[in-house]
């Protein structure tokens, strides 16, 4: 008896996390996070609103091609002007590259002249692992109705020269004008390049 409980024990804990991955064309999953101002945040509060979820690690060579070129905040910029919010998320794990005191975290974002809507931290991986982000930079889009219809790439150019930038194909660019416009997401995924997040 003691083992069919715990069998169908594991059997709803697995339903529930399998509940909790996000994919394509579904309902994104719901998470909280503290921003590093300690305000909290929950995807649920953004109904109705397309959301840009963008994994960040400063120290990337990657994230530092996109940010040195000032293409991620010009991006944040047009975009969070036409409604959209704007999460940066960073999974780096404390002791890992990336993880930053809050102080640190508002420095540098103060240097970049960041423009994304709130800098989320998720130190323990949850919402990464929830989100299967992969990369720094590795972008998801939500549409109003909340259901994810865009995971991966920033661009077409994998490398860590900005001045690729110019030349990319920029996915993230051309879907969300795809939204904004009421048209379907044509790409609604690509592999994500950058470094591993640093679980």
């Amino acid at each position: 008896m003691k083992n069919l409980i715990f069998l169908i024990g594991i059997f709803f804990l697995t339903n529930v996390l399998l509940a909790q991955q996000a994919s394509i064309d579904s309902k994104a999953p719901d998470f909280k996070l503290k921003d590093s101002y300690g305000k909290e945040y929950s995807l649920n509060e953004f109904k109705g609103k397309t959301v840009v979820l963008e994994w960040i690690n400063y120290d990337c060579p990657f994230v530092k091609k996109h940010y040195d070129s000032k293409n991620m905040q010009q991006l944040q910029e047009k975009y969070t002007q036409k409604g959209v919010v704007w999460l940066a998320i960073c999974s780096s794990a404390k002791g890992k590259q990336g993880h930053f005191t809050n102080d640190e975290i508002n420095k540098r974002s103060k240097e970049h002249g960041a423009k994304f809507t709130a800098y989320l931290i998720d130190e323990d991986g949850t919402v990464g692992k929830m989100y299967g982000a992969k990369t720094t930079p590795h972008m998801f889009i939500i549409n109003s109705d909340g259901k994810l219809v865009y995971a991966g790439a920033i661009d077409d150019i994998k490398s860590t020269d900005k001045e690729d930038v110019k030349k990319a194909n920029n996915y993230v660019s051309k879907a969300l004008d795809e939204i904004l416009s009421g048209k379907e997401v044509s790409t609604k995924t690509t592999t994500p390049y950058g470094c591993s997040v640093k679980y």
